[in-house]
């Protein structure tokens, strides 16, 4: 039997049902090590990927051919709410690989969900490896809070230029009712190094308010 024909006959039997659960549980754990390399995981996501491949399979297995149930199953699912913490790009990758796997297994083309998933790890790795798609390390976002007596226009200029080779104003934000602002920029420092530096002189202009400056901006990440 060639890897890309069905193990299912009309009516699968008692050994292709396990053989697809199995090789959808196998496929999982391989899924569920993809995502936690290189990566910032949570255990409850990582089994859940184990799990997901297994248990669409059988949902599929469960409504093939049958509209009706095809139907019931799909009002079934729209109910279910979804409550978790925000994902990442490569948590949601993942989420629809497992969700993948258990589809192609749930038909029985158990060959080919093995091969598409070899593929798509291997893909995902070597990019990891890579770096694609990294940042230059001297890219930060900077976040300032000033009393609304300071002009953001060009009090905070000075100490820019003296530590950035250019630099956005892309958000205000009014916080405490309007007394403060919060200015949030994207930065490219002369010399990574000194980031202290940089922090202590804009302390003496926004008179110790908040400040934070971070490699990421909020959410750039989140899906």
């Amino acid at each position: 039997m060639s890897i890309f024909q069905s193990i299912f006959s009309d009516t699968f039997t008692l050994s292709q049902f396990l053989l697809a659960v199995l090789f959808s549980l196998i496929l999982g754990i391989a899924v569920s090590f993809y995502y936690m390399f290189k990566n910032s995981y949570s255990k409850s996501l990582a089994t859940a990927l184990i799990l997901l491949p297994a248990i669409e399979a059988v949902v599929i297995m469960m409504i093939n051919d049958n509209f009706g149930a095809g139907i019931a199953v799909a009002g079934s699912f729209s109910l279910i709410r979804f409550r978790s913490a925000k994902g990442s790009a490569k948590d949601l990758i993942c989420i629809f690989l497992a969700m993948t796997i258990g589809i192609i297994c749930g038909t029985g083309y158990v060959g080919i969900a093995c091969v598409f998933t070899v593929l798509i790890c291997l893909a995902g790795t070597l990019l990891s490896l890579l770096n694609f798609g990294s940042f230059d390390n001297s890219i930060r976002y900077l976040k300032v809070t000033i009393p609304e007596t300071l002009n953001y226009d060009h009090a905070l200029e000075p100490v820019l230029d003296k530590y950035c080779s250019s630099y956005d104003l892309e958000k205000i934000k009014t916080l405490s009712l309007g007394s403060l602002f919060r200015l949030e920029y994207c930065i490219c420092l002369k010399d990574t190094g000194r980031i202290k530096q940089l922090i202590d002189d804009l302390r003496v202009v926004n008179g110790n308010l908040e400040i934070m400056c971070a490699k990421e901006g909020e959410s750039k990440e989140e899906l």
